[in-house]
């Protein structure tokens, strides 16, 4: 994933493009805003997602309601006054569907009466997205003795910009920015890009405002004693290609699942604002998230706090996915990633499988159609390679950033065919390698011709233009990669847990290829794969230190540096049996847990700040990774208290772990430390539980065999019994509880088809 901070960081002056909303006795402009929240809630539908204050508002800092790569709404705000209401709270659903402001008023001026004292009326804002429709239900309930004139203003703006430069890239020139204008009662906003895309935003009222501005809806709503007065607002828009550009112009429409009930969102006949509106968007969106978990094993145990840690994951899990032709997907993180992403997307795939393999699905089919067919140094292309980015906003499509169709990741091909392996294992599912086949050739031969380039055979990177990502594994920070001195590697770059997904990806192949009768091609490939872990073993093991090596650079020098990346190697099975137990040893040290989780660096290697994006800081997934390794290696008791370590971060952080957080160590009544523009929620972050979970848990699901092996299950401290439910293998499914007694985990399953084998 791409570092904000090598982009320039965050924009916190959103540029206002309309007028300033004019000045009168009563409606008087909003006060200015100085400080900028801690907390953000998000909405998120197919390609459109929304980011605000716990108050409803969008400030325009890096806030605001995106479509498509492009915030078509960057202020929007509810004065009382000119005043902000108080705020009591602000929440979104438990299943991601709805945001909710609870706020009240601070003293209001006499309107044609006497003035209003404070927290006498509550304003409870309803929120939902649905399609690229936001709908909003404001109500406001007097709970005086008297009755109230409420001068109420909802201001809004749009300055149209492309989601790289709210996160701090400048541009030369932009496209055009039409005039805001009132038209039969509404706001029409709009923008005709230099990809010649037409932006269009409409935006509603109900009832008709006591005052329309292009910029400013202000109502003077009779509030009587203990009434309440609801106020409707709807913001609709619409994508569409004009001239040339139409032909060939990735323009996103509203996607859905193959419920009938879902056709509602593209029903251009419902009412367009109002209480209607509203509740058939919530039902709308509930049917999505009902799907969403149908598809899904269960996961309940006796901890309340663990139960709704999963349901929270569960719930971002199914907010982030996007329904695409080839199948679900999950978007990577909203705000900064809210698109499709190769490593993210497969990362959680593997997480989640012995869950729901039907998310690797829609992932393997969707790369595979993107996978690069032809060479392109901008792109970072090479025939066969597996996509690490797609955007559809309007600097990718003018070719400012590359990331249309971006292909700069080395890890992504590989973890792509380790994934097709895993999917076919879990499921049984032949047919689908059969129909991915050529591209699983593809990728495994252009994995075949950069190892060749290598003068060991390993995996390497470097990037092919000045414009493309400098490091390319998943830390792809620039500065992510370097030797113990500090000094950054001459490329290209051999990164050291590329190397386990390679050497799992050969073994993949040869796997796929016995089992189509291609004998001396999976010859080749367990060759390729066994020369690679050798490989790794005399060049990357560093005897001093019991650990191995970050990366080897271009002249075949070693970066002598400690980093999480060798807990990867352990998650695929690639060091030896000794060496694997010393790097788990040294991830349960302090140099790298802090107590919250494992760091991305031992604290005593150059460069190391818990602060940085990749060099100290905690990622749940990266943690999730390493548990998993350190099951396999025999460390199971780190491993959960590594899931453990994690799920009190969670409850630190509301239930829902970031995409990343500080890695200062764990001090005694002191939560742990947010990264501020850390991605929330975010796709591996989501699903790092699930992981853990199932390395804890000591589960493999054989399909052929109609098989669930479970090997000395563990639980972390707290949990007296866990309960996996409605688990398919094959086409029968089964529950399994997994219980505390005697000190020991039992495991015990329903009589069935499948069969469970229980090793304690």
């Amino acid at each position: 994933m791409q570092d904000p901070e090598a982009l320039g960081g965050l924009s916190h002056a959103g540029r206002q493009d309309v007028n300033a909303p004019e000045a009168d006795a009563v409606f008087i402009p909003p006060e200015s805003l100085t400080v900028a929240t801690a907390n953000q809630y998000v909405l998120k539908s197919g390609d459109t997602f929304i980011v605000n204050d716990p108050l409803g508002d969008i400030t325009g800092r890096d806030d605001g309601l995106f479509v498509n790569d492009m915030r078509v709404l960057s202020g929007l705000r509810l004065t009382f006054g000119g005043r902000a209401p108080s705020l009591l709270s602000g929440s979104v659903s438990s299943d991601n569907t709805a945001f909710t402001a609870h706020l009240t008023n601070r003293p209001l001026p006499p309107l044609g009466g006497t003035s209003t004292p404070e927290g006498v009326i509550h304003v409870q804002r309803v929120r939902v997205l649905s399609g690229t429709v936001l709908n909003e239900a404001i109500e406001l309930t007097n709970y005086g003795t008297s009755d109230a004139v409420v001068p109420l203003s909802i201001s809004f703006a749009s300055d149209f910009r492309d989601m790289f430069e709210v996160r701090g890239l400048k541009r030369p020139k932009q496209g055009t920015i039409e005039a805001p204008r009132v038209e039969n009662g509404e706001v029409l906003l709009g923008y005709i890009g230099l990809d010649n895309v037409a932006r269009r935003v409409r935006i509603a009222f109900s009832p008709t405002p006591t005052k329309l501005l292009a910029d400013r809806a202000d109502f003077s709503v009779q509030l009587p004693a203990q009434a309440c007065v609801s106020i409707y607002l709807s913001v609709a828009v619409k994508v569409e290609a004009r001239g040339a550009a139409a032909a060939g112009a990735q323009i996103s429409e509203p996607t859905h699942g193959t419920s009938e009930a879902h056709l509602s969102q593209i029903d251009t006949a419902r009412p367009r604002v109002g209480r209607a509106a509203v509740r058939a968007a919530l039902v709308d969106a509930h049917l999505v998230m009902r799907e969403r978990r149908r598809v899904t094993a269960r996961v309940r145990s006796s901890n309340p706090l663990f139960n709704a840690w999963i349901e929270r994951s569960l719930a971002d899990l199914g907010l982030l996915t996007t329904d695409l032709a080839t199948g679900p997907y999950p978007y990577a993180g909203i705000p900064w990633f809210s698109t499709p992403f190769g490593r993210d997307a497969v990362i959680t795939s593997l997480q989640t499988l012995w869950l729901q393999p039907g998310l690797a699905r829609g992932v393997l089919r969707f790369l595979a159609e993107h996978q690069a067919r032809e060479n392109s140094a901008f792109r970072d292309a090479e025939v066969g390679k597996i996509m690490h980015e797609m955007r559809k906003g309007e600097m990718a499509a003018t070719g400012e950033v590359p990331f249309a169709l971006y292909y700069g990741g080395v890890d992504t091909t590989p973890l792509f065919i380790v994934l097709a392996g895993a999917y076919v294992a879990r499921t049984g599912d032949r047919g689908l390698i059969d129909e991915l086949w050529p591209a699983l050739v593809r990728a495994a031969a252009w994995v075949s011709g950069v190892c060749d380039k290598n003068r060991y055979g390993l995996l390497d990177y470097q990037r092919a233009s000045d414009g493309g990502l400098a490091n390319q594994g998943w830390k792809d920070s620039h500065d992510s990669v370097f030797h113990a001195d500090g000094r950054f590697p001459d490329g290209p770059i051999a990164l050291v847990e590329v190397q386990a997904y390679a050497s799992a990806a050969f073994d993949t192949m040869a796997h796929f290829a016995t089992l189509r009768g291609e004998a001396n091609d999976a010859a080749g490939y367990a060759k390729r794969a066994s020369s690679i872990r050798q490989c790794v073993e005399e060049k990357y093991w560093m005897e001093d230190m019991d650990f191995y090596g970050i990366a080897l650079d271009g002249h075949g020098d070693l970066c002598r540096v400690m980093a999480s990346n060798a807990g990867h190697l352990l998650a695929f099975g690639l060091a030896r049996k000794e060496r694997g137990e010393a790097v788990a040893r040294g991830l349960e040290s302090a140099l790298f847990h802090t107590g919250w989780g494992v760091r991305t660096l031992a604290a005593d290697q150059a460069r190391f700040n818990p602060m940085a994006y990749h060099n100290g800081s905690v990622w749940p997934h990266d943690n999730a990774l390493c548990a998993r390794g350190l099951a396999r290696y025999g460390a199971k008791g780190a491993a959960v208290r590594l899931l453990q370590a994690l799920f009190q971060a969670a409850v630190n952080f509301d239930m829902r772990l970031p995409e990343l957080f500080c890695g200062f160590p764990r001090r005694r009544g002191e939560p742990p430390t947010a990264y501020p523009v850390a991605c929330l929620p975010q796709a591996w972050a989501a699903g790092s539980p699930f992981m853990m979970l199932e390395a804890c848990l000591g589960i493999t699901i054989d399909a052929d065999r109609r098989e669930v092996l479970i090997e000395q299950p563990m639980l972390p401290d707290g949990i007296d019994w866990l309960e996996v439910g409605d688990l398919r293998v094959g086409d029968a499914s089964v529950t399994i509880t997994f219980t505390r007694v005697a000190g020991k985990v039992v495991a015990s399953a329903e009589q069935g088809d499948v069969r469970v084998v229980a090793l304690l």
